[in-house]
């Protein structure tokens, strides 16, 4: 089994405060002590977050010795992205451009992971982190173009594939369409889905996974760790997820 949390870490900057403080996010992931995370939001050189390169920050801070980390969004000064951040080795990564038309620049971070757990099973674990963009519209022309991309399109049916952010989708309408690529929801569809925006009264599924293949869901919810509510604009959602047998 293998721990992972999906989180939107609004660059560090508290979501009620406004205040950059990355210790809370460090406090925040800490507690959780996930095996893998799925981070949006992540800033590099940018003088509002003492131009950190926040991905590094946090993985020597937590003690993660593999990092991936791909810039989405271009500023003046600096960027910010997507990150992964996981105790397992990471073979390869790649970033898939997702940027739709005139619309903010968004990416899904892919990684290949060589899992091995406490029982001496080893596993190769495909991770993809999104953030996805605020129409509808958008989001349905960035899951198309993601399930085209050679990182996705050439993995066998039973490949493990977890795929987990920030889908800004309000509607609840993800699950249906990936459905149709072989994915389910691990983290609750309708009601049951766990609300994490905004974090200090959370009314919005906005953060969601979806496993492929031979994994399982065995729990997923929201976090309530200590500043979980403050850190950001987002909560975290945490998955705990099972190893099956894959055919390839």
């Amino acid at each position: 089994m293998i721990r992972v949390v999906t989180w939107n870490v609004h660059k560090g900057i508290g979501g009620v405060d406004r205040r950059y403080l990355l210790e809370r996010t460090i406090g925040v992931l800490a507690a959780i002590n996930a095996d893998v995370a799925l981070l949006q939001e992540v800033d590099c050189g940018v003088p509002r977050s003492r131009r950190h390169d926040q991905a590094q920050e946090l993985g020597e801070a937590l003690g993660y010795a593999h990092v991936e980390y791909a810039p989405n969004v271009s500023l003046t000064a600096g960027a910010y992205g997507n990150a992964i951040l996981s105790r397992f080795p990471i073979r390869d990564a790649t970033n898939i451009n997702l940027t739709w038309g005139v619309k903010k620049a968004r990416g899904a971070l892919c990684g290949r992971l060589a899992v091995s757990t406490p029982t001496g099973h080893r596993a190769t674990v495909h991770v993809v982190n999104i953030h996805l963009g605020l129409s509808g519209m958008e989001r349905r022309a960035q899951l198309a173009t993601l399930m085209k991309a050679d990182r996705i399109a050439h993995l066998h049916g039973s490949s493990r594939l977890i795929l987990g952010g920030d889908t800004n989708d309000w509607a609840g309408a993800l699950p249906v369409i990936l459905a149709r690529h072989g994915f389910r929801c691990a983290s609750g569809v309708g009601r049951s889905a766990p609300k994490t925006f905004p974090a200090w009264r959370p009314v919005a599924a906005l953060d969601k996974f979806f496993v492929r293949g031979a994994l399982s869901t065995r729990s997923c919810g929201v976090s309530d760790v200590l500043g979980a509510n403050t850190a950001s604009d987002h909560r975290p959602l945490v998955c705990e997820i099972g190893l099956g047998r894959s055919r390839r």
